[in-house]
């Protein structure tokens, strides 16, 4: 039995999704793919577009055999800790061979050869970096001019420029670190550009779709853009389990905003100093989360660092904690759906194992403390996104005990 692991988000699943699972199968001679997948929030600091359980029951359809929810607190992380998590669960479940990804060069000894200097740092290239940061570079493009200097090649610095290849990057490192033996293969993307927002002929990116429903397209224009299943689920559940979006949340945000102060802001995740006094600062001119986003962005802080940094308030997510989980990785591999015809990789996962296998939520007095402590941050995120689906849309509330894992 051969095994391959793919890290996801299907937000949402569409054609470029499909095509991954069958090449990933292809590639590495996989009879099996596991997928482990974000759950109702995203990396890049918002609520998913659709509920994890109806993502997981897309991907399922479309030829994943298993889907393992990633843990909030490596879901909503930097890339460099969401895929050390992602990569750590895969890991630990011992019985998966190769991990297949997408990558915007498709080059995989490029992307090792840059995850080796980000891992050793050889004192060359941090003195580059210090001076790059020092001349009030973000940490991104700081990278990406350290790395073009230090190896005297620009295309290391196009190629740090890229979210997949940077991701790409961050599971080679993640691999090394965990000494793993998981080996590492990649597909060149097809289609559109990670953050293009037009819709492709064929394989259109997530953020083009997102777009086209959020205007309040037709689900049907999506047609040529996501598999026969997933529009269909997607017709299914307009307006009664999506779209969700960051604005959502605004509310809950103010509300959160509202009972801190600059010291204890920064106690979460995300949040440095400079940000917290931000926030305090610009408080009263807040709109909604998006708005609130784009007032607090600078030259050194992202959208996307402010995004998680905020959704790490809502969520509750502190350094602290943060911290005590981050270097072990997580500590449960919680399934949210399987084809039935894959049932024995479920035993598999069981007999090889590091960490337990949940299927059950009555199962947790297995974990650890710390183990627990997670696995409460992922319940609390879920209700709360469970929350706001059953006061936008009217929908009944179902906590996490009530929900029932995806069998196709």
């Amino acid at each position: 039995m051969k095994i391959t692991g793919l890290i996801t988000e299907y937000n949402p699943f569409h054609n470029g999704h499909q095509y991954h699972i069958e090449k990933a199968k292809e590639l590495t001679k996989a009879d099996y793919a596991i997928a482990v997948m974000s759950g109702d929030f995203v990396q890049r600091g918002a609520p998913a577009l659709l509920p994890k359980h109806l993502r997981a029951e897309m991907a399922l359809k479309a030829g994943a055999d298993v889907v393992i929810e990633l843990p909030v607190f490596y879901a909503c992380a930097s890339a460099e800790f969401f895929a050390y998590g992602a990569v750590s669960l895969l890991h630990a479940l011992h019985c998966v061979d190769s991990l297949c990804f997408g990558s915007e060069c498709g080059n995989l000894s490029l992307l090792k050869k840059i995850a080796n200097i980000m891992i050793e740092e050889p004192p060359a290239y941090q003195s580059i970096l210090q001076t790059y940061l020092r001349k009030g570079n973000p940490f991104p493009l700081a990278r990406q001019k350290a790395c073009a200097d230090f190896t005297n090649d620009e295309q290391s610095a196009s190629i740090l420029g890229q979210p997949n290849n940077i991701l790409g990057i961050e599971y080679i490192k993640a691999l090394l670190r965990l000494n793993s033996s998981i080996i590492p293969s990649t597909i060149t993307r097809l289609g559109s550009g990670y953050h293009e927002t037009d819709l492709h002929k064929q394989f259109s990116s997530a953020s083009a779709i997102r777009r086209e429903i959020f205007a309040g397209s037709d689900v049907q224009t999506l047609a040529n853009h996501v598999p026969d299943s997933v529009l269909h689920l997607l017709k299914e559940n307009y307006q009664v389990r999506f779209p969700v979006n960051t604005d959502d949340f605004s509310l809950l945000l103010k509300y959160h905003l509202l009972c801190e102060t600059a010291e204890t802001l920064t106690e979460y995740v995300d949040v440095s100093a400079e940000l917290a006094n931000r926030i305090m600062r610009c408080r009263n001119q807040f709109l909604s989360f998006e708005q609130f986003c784009q007032l607090l962005k600078t030259k050194e802080l992202t959208y996307s660092r402010i995004s998680r940094a905020l959704l790490h308030i809502i969520l509750q997510i502190k350094k602290e904690a943060f911290a005590q989980c981050s270097e072990h990785g997580p500590f449960y591999a919680r399934i949210l759906g399987f084809r039935k015809e894959s049932t024995n990789i479920l035993s598999e996962i069981k007999k090889n194992a590091d960490i337990p296998l949940l299927t059950k939520l009555t199962a947790q007095q297995q974990l650890s403390q710390l183990g627990q402590q997670q696995l409460q941050s992922d319940l609390f995120a879920a209700d709360l996104y469970k929350s706001v689906l059953t006061e936008k849309f009217g929908t009944p509330f179902q906590n996490e005990y009530e929900q029932q894992i995806v069998r196709i």
